[in-house]
C-alpha cells in the first residue's frame, strides 16, 4: 500500500486541465457584463406610449372590454408554467431509461422516489385547482 506524499502530486498539471474551462467561464461572464452595460448606451432611447403598454400575444390592448375575450387570465400562464415544470421533470426519466441496467436496484429505488415526488406535486396542484380552467 503506497501513501501519496505532498511531493508526489503535481498540482500545476492537474489544475492545467481545467484552464480552458475557467477561461470559457471568464469569457462568458465578460461578454454578459459587456453586453448588459453597452446595450443602454448604444440602443435607441425613444420612448412612446406603446412601449409602456402591456403586450399580450400581438393583440393590441384596449381599455374597452372585448366581446368574448379581453386580457388573458392568469390561470392560463399558471397552467403553462405547470406544464413546462412537469414536462421538464419528465425529461429526467430519459437518462434512467437509457442506463436502467447499469444502475441496478439503487437506480430503481431512486427513480421510484423521483416519480413519487412528481406524483405528490401533481396531486397537490390538481387538488388546489391549478389545472382547472374555470
Amino acid at each position: 500500500m503506497s501513501v501519496l506524499l505532498a511531493q508526489d502530486v503535481d498540482v500545476t498539471t492537474d489544475l492545467g486541465v481545467y484552464l480552458p474551462l475557467v477561461a470559457m467561464f471568464v469569457l462568458a461572464l465578460a461578454f454578459a457584463i459587456f453586453s448588459a452595460l453597452l446595450g443602454p448606451l448604444v440602443g435607441p432611447s425613444r420612448y412612446n406610449r406603446a412601449k409602456f403598454e402591456a403586450y399580450e400575444c400581438g393583440i393590441e390592448p384596449s381599455p374597452q372590454p372585448i366581446v368574448g375575450g379581453g386580457r388573458v387570465p392568469v390561470a392560463y400562464y399558471l397552467t403553462a408554467m405547470l406544464f413546462i415544470l412537469f414536462d421538464i421533470e419528465m425529461v429526467f426519466l430519459y437518462p434512467f431509461a437509457v442506463s436502467a441496467d447499469a444502475l441496478g436496484l439503487f437506480g430503481l429505488v431512486e427513480i421510484f422516489l423521483f416519480i413519487a415526488t412528481v406524483g405528490f406535486a401533481y396531486a397537490y396542484v390538481w387538488r388546489r385547482g391549478g389545472l382547472d380552467w374555470n
